[in-house]
């Protein structure tokens, strides 16, 4: 049996189309039920339907063999794990935005960020040399620099809409990201002969 971590919502649904594509029976991702556990009629697949930060977890400890997550995730989990194929769907772009006029704000020397991405940007800012000071937030990031609780956000950005909503625009394109399919190490080695072809029909798939 294969098991794959998979987040809840639109992109489960994504993976599974991609998965009947593939040839496995996994309609049974999108049945009517509140389980967390759904396993094929032939029991050669399981899965896992978690919350999107937790997929990296389940697939570093082992408890998934796959998993199928956004790369924003995985670049701010950092979980040890192979990275094995970018399936593309679900794309976007992690982004600092703000206010048209604060542009100049991206190098103040004492610059507010809000985001839930703390890590990565951490790590963006530190690679550039600027000290700033995250300001964590879980929802609604849109609303800090319009209450004046930070400069700009970090965050997430597919359509813009919220942004525009707001009085907000994108004042840098940072990283693309999309939905990976990611492995465990030691399942890759151990599983190998079910495993691979299952890359390689996904592989041929996007």
């Amino acid at each position: 049996m294969i098991t794959m971590a998979l987040a809840k919502g639109r992109l489960a649904e994504e993976s599974c189309n991609l998965l009947l594509k593939c040839g496995i029976p996994a309609q049974v991702i999108k049945s009517d039920t509140r389980k967390l556990v759904l396993s094929t009629e032939d029991g050669a697949f399981r899965f896992f339907l978690v919350k999107p930060t937790d997929v990296p977890t389940y697939v570093e400890y082992g408890i998934a063999d796959l998993g199928i997550v956004g790369k924003d995730t995985l670049m701010e989990r950092g979980a040890d794990l192979y990275e094995m194929l970018d399936l593309g769907y679900e794309a976007c772009k992690l982004c600092i935005a703000g206010y048209p006029e604060r542009k100049d704000s991206l190098t103040n020397a004492h610059l507010r960020v809000a985001t839930k991405y703390e890590n990565i940007a951490k790590r963006l800012y530190a690679a550039r040399g600027e000290d700033i000071e995250i300001i964590h937030l879980h929802g609604s990031i849109e609303l800090a620099p319009v209450t004046g609780l930070s400069d700009v956000i970090f965050d997430v950005v597919q359509t813009g809409s919220t942004l525009r909503a707001n009085g907000l625009v994108v004042l840098e394109e940072v990283y693309d990201v999309s939905a990976r399919l990611v492995a465990n190490k030691v399942s890759l080695k151990t599983k190998a002969a079910e495993i691979m072809p299952l890359i390689e029909a996904m592989r041929r798939q996007i």
